[in-house]
């Protein structure tokens, strides 16, 4: 009886490799197969390039340091280059807000912090208004009656501090049809 298991386990053992045998790729087709280059990539490659997590989310303000809405959303090409931006405008805390979209290319993302309406009056903010050299003007900090220089750039290079909409106001873009995401 014993004769019989040993038997039926050693030929159910050789018919197990030869299955595992024929599952084993073979020499031809490794050959034929050309590898693939290792990607290599460090921080410092991407150093200086935007996350998309950061900028969906930014405040959005027109020249006149008017807070419009905020990034809901990019929408790229099937090559990956940002077509249009989706802006959430109006509402409160999110609760009616309209989406519009509107081209990459009349976003410009900036650095310096925005100044708000107080701080270009030298109100109690502790603010005061400067003008960078493209014009946007920017919020820069007093310290009692000695003005101090203009906050430089934001050191994170990650992501901008807020994206600037030329040549809209509030109501415009109220009035801009609103996006919807075809399903």
């Amino acid at each position: 009886m014993f004769k019989k298991y040993m038997t039926a386990g050693i030929v159910g053992s050789a018919l197990l490799a030869t299955a595992a045998l024929a599952q084993s790729p073979s020499a031809t087709t490794t050959t034929t197969t050309p590898a693939a280059a290792p990607v290599a990539a460090s921080d410092a490659t991407f150093n200086g390039n935007w996350r998309t997590s950061k900028v969906v989310g930014l405040s959005v303000y027109n020249e006149a340091n008017e807070s419009l809405g905020s990034i809901n959303d990019l929408l790229t090409d099937k090559q990956g280059n940002i077509k249009a931006v989706v802006i959430g405008v109006g509402g409160f805390l999110g609760v009616g807000e309209r989406l519009i979209a509107v081209p990459f290319d009349k976003i410009k993302f900036v650095n310096e912090p925005v100044a708000t309406a107080a701080s270009s009056t030298g109100g109690s903010s502790g603010m005061k208004s400067t003008s960078t050299p493209s014009g946007m003007t920017t919020g820069a900090a007093t310290t009692g009656a000695a003005p101090a220089a203009a906050t430089p750039a934001k050191a994170n290079p990650w992501y901008p501090d807020h994206a600037v909409l030329s040549g809209a106001s509030k109501d415009q873009l109220k009035a801009m049809p609103e996006f919807k995401y075809a399903t």
